[in-house]
């Protein structure tokens, strides 16, 4: 691929994110799409729209980007909780780490890389990208010294800078246990694989136990039944009658009639009146359906932390595969038809979905194939020799090789996501957030295999696949150099476009339309709200730092394209999380493991590549001393497992048991063990829609009853 080739696919994501950008702009200051693009704030507040033209609502204006540069950390906490602070973290880190490796690599190894052979030069837009990398080095260069010590840099600033954000986002981890004193998943036990009896239920079986053996501690118990596709029947049955009851009606006399938008009758059907007062405190089931319905699972209560850990972390009986606990998740988090799942299924269910995935993964080698075959379009028109003449002509060979592959990529990419979502829903998770992590790892995975190496082998395969399997490190140190011109192309599509997607929320726009034209229904009040999709943005970021780490000294040219996306993404998604996205849950920052572990994978990735690269240029002693560095950094990993993991996997006793002493010495603990018999609800007769009120520790904004002025956008009001 030539450097033209890779500014034409430049040039078409900057336009096109360009005028998504200000197509943005313009479009959150519309009274008919403020749901989409501030569901976050009318999650809290009531809103009247006010359609008065107004000429500011038409015009493009940066006001966004000034508004989420000058938020501050705490009041992303407040609004998303620390796992949003996590995930910005993350982007800024990734960005001052690459900030140092491009100073220090476009500047020392990318002109030895240009000039490292003797050979006839072109002007700038005609070379190719492989002079601008270490395949342009010759062999026993005395310059690859160069690269070593860039690697050496890029290697010592990151880990040090890893173990700052390690230990500032464990302080931030201690600082949410203890500011959540009213958590009732401290007090709370979940209880799996309970044994069954023929002489009583489950439910006399768990009193009877912990009455023996935790007497002193026991405070209540609660069953869990097996009805979760019926409850979420009811609960959607819920929000579609009050949509429907909201929605305007047409105008007719003696008729209890509302108009259809999908096909223009005025009697398409029949409101029925809803008793709402009759329907209060009423349960979905009957008490001998409910006893039907028990599963071998129960939430148990205890009266203080510090005995709840102490039973979640304790083997209960001889038989390890029964009376299995663990601390409960916290209500907002539970997923409640994973819970009465037989436990002694678990293990099965997981090497079926591991199975299912490396299956998908093996169905993906096609697509990818197919991207680099667009890449090596010599190859290509020796296989499809119609394509001769139209790759021919300069502009479609340069729109096929810097624009097509990558966009043939995530085209595919975009159906992972969902998948790797439901394999880990199938595998059992008891709670939402444990599920998104599974599916975040999975995805990681996903992206690590068949976008990187995936590529690179099939980059091979076109080339010489005879010797793909008889030498490792001769592949790594010349397929990865090859595809460096593709990655540069995949970090803008997949990169810059997708930020400018992820701003215009296409499929909320769809959504709101379908509302509004189709059904009628402009209360924004009964619209859904959307949670932040970290199992597809964590797997994103990390694999856009992968990249980074492996061809920073390898090909430095990628680095001033991935600073950009992560400028962009830190301006995007710090927006995203204050507007859009609404925090149902938090999981205390448990993201930010799945970042180390991946880094660290990335760094010693880079590390035995750059060396299997010497190698390969007869460049011995640059090569050994590599070896070195590895070992440090595996070291450095190991004691940043021992000093800070066991933070995000545990709730430290000391802590638990301050709480516990502080509340006993306020006289709060009674009030705390009266909210516990309400705290976990798993049928609701009402559920919350979007216009209720989020709990207090979610967000501290206090915006209720907030009314928009004649003549302005409410867009003004509510991003002031």
């Amino acid at each position: 691929m030539k450097l033209a080739a890779l500014l034409t696919s430049a040039g078409i994501n900057t336009a096109v994110s360009v005028v998504l950008f200000s197509l943005y702009s313009v479009l959150r200051k519309q009274p008919s799409f403020v749901n989409v693009y501030f569901g976050a704030k009318i999650a809290q507040v009531r809103s009247r729209q006010q359609d008065a033209f107004h000429f500011d609502r038409f015009v493009p204006s940066p006001s966004w980007i000034l508004k989420a540069w000058e938020t501050s950390d705490e009041e992303i906490c407040a609004t998303g909780g620390l796992d949003a602070v996590v995930f910005v973290r993350m982007i800024v880190f990734s960005f001052r780490i690459f900030s140092i490796a491009a100073i220090v690599c476009n500047f020392l190894v990318l002109p030895l890389n240009y000039f490292g052979k003797e050979m006839q030069r072109h002007q700038i837009p005609a070379e190719t990208l492989e002079v601008f990398t270490i395949a342009n080095v010759e062999e026993g260069s005395r310059w690859l010294w160069a690269h070593c010590l860039a690697l050496y840099l890029v290697s010592c600033c990151s880990c040090f800078l890893l173990y700052l954000e390690y230990k500032s986002i464990s302080r931030m981890r201690l600082a949410y246990f203890t500011s959540s004193v009213s958590n009732p998943s401290y007090f709370t036990v979940l209880v799996r694989a309970i044994p069954w009896s023929r002489e009583e239920s489950y439910s006399g079986t768990v009193k009877r136990f912990f009455t023996n053996f935790y007497a002193s501690s026991f405070l209540s118990h609660q069953i869990v039944y097996r009805s979760g596709s019926v409850q979420k029947l009811v609960t959607d049955a819920g929000k579609v009658c009050k949509m429907l009851k909201l929605t305007p009606r047409e105008p007719h006399i003696g008729s209890n009639s509302m108009r259809c938008g999908l096909c223009g009758t005025t009697a398409s059907f029949s409101m029925v009146p809803m008793d709402e007062e009759g329907d209060k405190g009423r349960s979905d089931f009957g008490g001998s359906d409910l006893r039907k319905k028990e599963s071998a699972a129960a939430l148990v209560f205890f009266r203080n932390r510090y005995a709840a850990l102490v039973a979640s972390q304790s083997l209960q009986s001889r038989n390890p595969m029964s009376w299995v606990t663990n601390l409960s998740p916290e209500p907002g988090d539970m997923y409640w038809s994973n819970i009465c799942v037989p436990y002694r299924l678990l293990w099965i269910r997981k090497v079926a979905i591991l199975v299912a995935s490396m299956a998908l993964v093996a169905f993906f080698i096609v697509p990818v194939s197919l991207t680099q075959g667009l890449v090596h379009l010599d190859k290509l028109q020796k296989t499809f020799p119609f394509l001769k003449g139209v790759l021919k002509r300069k502009a479609m060979s340069q729109l096929a090789t810097g624009y097509l592959p990558s966009v043939v990529l995530i085209i595919f990419m975009y159906m992972v996501p969902p998948i790797m979502l439901l394999f880990s829903t199938l595998e059992g998770s008891t709670s939402r957030s444990g599920r998104k992590r599974s599916a975040s790892i999975k995805v990681l995975c996903f992206f690590i295999w068949n976008v990187f190496f995936g590529n690179i082998l099939s980059g091979s395969v076109i080339e010489r696949f005879s010797k793909i399997f008889k030498d490792v490190n001769y592949l790594l140190a010349t397929a990865v150099p090859s595809t460096a011109t593709f990655f540069m192309t995949y970090v803008l599509t997949s990169g810059w476009a997708s930020l400018s997607c992820e701003l215009m929320q296409p499929f909320g726009l769809l959504c709101n339309l379908f509302y509004i034209f189709i059904l009628r229904n402009k209360d924004v009040t009964t619209y859904g709200t959307l949670t932040f999709p970290y199992h597809t943005e964590v797997p994103r970021i990390l694999l856009f730092g992968l990249f980074g780490f492996v061809y920073s000294t390898l090909s430095p040219l990628i680095l001033p394209f991935l600073l950009v996306y992560f400028s962009l993404a830190y301006l995007v998604y710090r927006n995203q999380i204050l507007n859009v996205y609404v925090t149902k849950y938090q999981t205390g920052g448990t993201y930010w493991p799945i970042v180390h572990n991946a880094t660290i994978f990335s760094m010693v990735l880079m590390q035995v590549i750059a060396m299997a690269v010497f190698g390969l240029k007869k460049s011995t002693v640059a090569s050994s001393f590599v070896i070195p560095l590895i070992i440090l950094t595996l070291l450095f990993n190991e004691y940043c497992r021992q000093r800070f993991q066991p933070l995000f996997k545990q709730i430290p006793a000391q802590i638990l048991i301050e709480m516990d002493r502080q509340d006993e010495q306020n006289g709060k603990m009674k009030e705390i063990h009266q909210k516990l018999t309400t705290a976990y609800t798993q049928f609701k007769s009402n559920s919350r829609t979007l216009g209720d009120p989020m709990p207090p520790n979610h967000n501290n904004c206090r915006l209720e009853d907030l009314e928009i002025n004649p003549g302005k956008s409410p867009i003004h009001h509510l991003s002031s």
